[in-house]
Formats: C-alpha cells, sequence, structure tokens
C-alpha cells in the first residue's frame, strides 16, 4: 500500500513512475487495456526482471484478470524451471509451508521474495495454477556448450523437460535470434549457432509447456523478460509455429529514454501494450 501512495504521490507531483502507452503511440486507460487483454487466450507480459513497477503491474493485473476470468486464469513464469513444477504444485496445495517450499525449488531467483513471491501467493490464496514453464538451465548449459547434439545424450526423463520441437522449428534466421549475432558485430564467437540454440531451447521450452498447460476457455498470463516476447517473437513466436490460431497479445516494459528514441515501426510492433518506466528507477535486488 505504502508503494502504491508512493506512486500516486509522484504521479501528482508530475514525476510519473510510469506512464501506459497502445502500440499506436496514444496513452492508454488501465481498464480498457485489461477489458481488451482478457478477450485474449494467452497475454505474455515482458518484465525488466529488476523493476519495482514492472513486478507491481504484474500483481495488480493478476487481480484485475480474476476478477475477469476466474478459475479459467492460470500463470505461467519464466523464473520457475519445469523440473519443480511439483514442488510448486504441491505448495499451491497446501500440503507444507513456504519455509519448507522454497528450499526445495532449485536455482531460485534472488529477487523471488520480493517479485515472485506475491504472484505465487496470489495463485495460491485464489487456487489457480501455476507453471514453472521454463528450461533447466543446466540443459540450456549444455545445448550452449554442444549444439543440438546435446539432446542425444539426455536421457527420457531429462527430454521431457524440454520443449520437443526444438529441432524441428529452430530458425536462426528469425528476428530474436539473428540479432543475438548482430549484436556482437564483427565479433561473432565460433558457436554463436549454439548460442542462438540455447536461448531458443529456452523459447520453445516455456511455449512447449504454455500449451500443454492450456484448454480451449483458459486464460493465460505468463511472466518473462521482455526479450523473450518482445515483436512478436521468442516465446509467442514457437506458439505460433506449434500451434497457430490463438488470440496471443503481450504488453512489455521499456525506460523512458528507450522509448523516446524508439521509431514508430518498432513501437508498433514491440507489444499491444508499453509500459514505460521512469529511467533511474529504483531496482530490486536479484
Amino acid at each position: 500500500m505504502l508503494f502504491i501512495a508512493f506512486v500516486s504521490l509522484i504521479t501528482a507531483q508530475g514525476k510519473p513512475a510510469y506512464q501506459l502507452f497502445k502500440n499506436n503511440g496514444k496513452k492508454a486507460n488501465y481498464d480498457k487495456m485489461i477489458k481488451d487483454l482478457a478477450e485474449s487466450d494467452m497475454v505474455f507480459f515482458g518484465e525488466y526482471h529488476t523493476n519495482p513497477i514492472s513486478h507491481w503491474m504484474q500483481l495488480e493485473m493478476s487481480k484485475s484478470f480474476y476478477d475477469i476470468k476466474g478459475e479459467k486464469l492460470f500463470f505461467g513464469a519464466e523464473m520457475f524451471e519445469n523440473g519443480n513444477q511439483l514442488v510448486i504444485n504441491e505448495y499451491l496445495q497446501g500440503l507444507y509451508p513456504d519455509k519448507k517450499m522454497t528450499p526445495e525449488i532449485t536455482q531460485l531467483w534472488g529477487n523471488y521474495e520480493t517479485d515472485y513471491k506475491p504472484l505465487v501467493e496470489f495463485a495460491k490464496e485464489k487456487g489457480l495454477r501455476f507453471i514453472a514453464t521454463n528450461i533447466p538451465r543446466r540443459y540450456a548449459a549444455m545445448i550452449n556448450s554442444k549444439g543440438i547434439d546435446a539432446l542425444k545424450e539426455l536421457s527420457p526423463e531429462a527430454l521431457e523437460m524440454i520443449g520437443p520441437d526444438l529441432e524441428k522449428y529452430f530458425d536462426p534466421t528469425v528476428k530474436a535470434y539473428a540479432e543475438m549475432a548482430d549484436m556482437m558485430g564483427g565479433h561473432v564467437p565460433a558457436n554463436m549457432l549454439n548460442i542462438q540454440l540455447a536461448q531458443a531451447s529456452k523459447d520453445a521450452t516455456m511455449a512447449h509447456f504454455s500449451l500443454q498447460n492450456f484448454d480451449p476457455g483458459d486464460f493465460l498470463f505468463h511472466f518473462e523478460g521482455s526479450y523473450h516476447s518482445n515483436h512478436g517473437q521468442g516465446i509467442i513466436w514457437w506458439i505460433n509455429k506449434i500451434q497457430p490460431g490463438l488470440n496471443i497479445k503481450s504488453v512489455t516494459t521499456v525506460t523512458q529514454s528507450e522509448w523516446d528514441e524508439m521509431p514508430k515501426e518498432d513501437k508498433e510492433t514491440i507489444a499491444e501494450y508499453i509500459i514505460v518506466v521512469a529511467d533511474h528507477m529504483t531496482q530490486t535486488k536479484r
């Protein structure tokens, strides 16, 4: 409540912590945004991992979506590896307290307590599903090191934790992955294809588990770093390849200076709605 009061105060004083825009460059109304997004099948929220506005907005939007969708709402998140799904499910069922749950989840992000726990607790309070969609990072690291051949070394149990469509659809010329090489300039490493493939393994796996847990009529609200969903790329690209026809929309986070400098064509494609945050916002600790 104190944080909300703080946001209201600085907004009233002419120094807004954030502004909300549509991709046509016009300011958006929060309630209209929620109504629009709630008409889709899946909404992907691209965050800046340590930006408090991103996390506050995720929780507020979750509450708003619940008011509309009820038990049809469920969550997915990059921040949880799918190998931890059983622990999360048991915790949501109330089988044991938080102090037992958190040590059981390996590779828990450092800002879980401040930034993601409120979302998990909201799901628990409302009896909603929360899906750990990401690939275990040990397997992404193997792919980064050995390429697609890494999949041949893994057990059937391990392969169940990796998107099964990775080898079939991976395309290094797709914008999300081609830009990784472009950012290297003239210093593209010899294993660039493996680096791109490792990134794609995360997107493909998050897409796979998003679809695996989705039934017609459901509403998925998914949390991920903005680079995993901006411009309809990453997870969204994979979902459209695997199961085309779903109504997918996205929200992203950018800083004020990024928004001011962004070309019109990028503003139109980056997401349906854009949260523009102050340049010098205090960060959470990851």
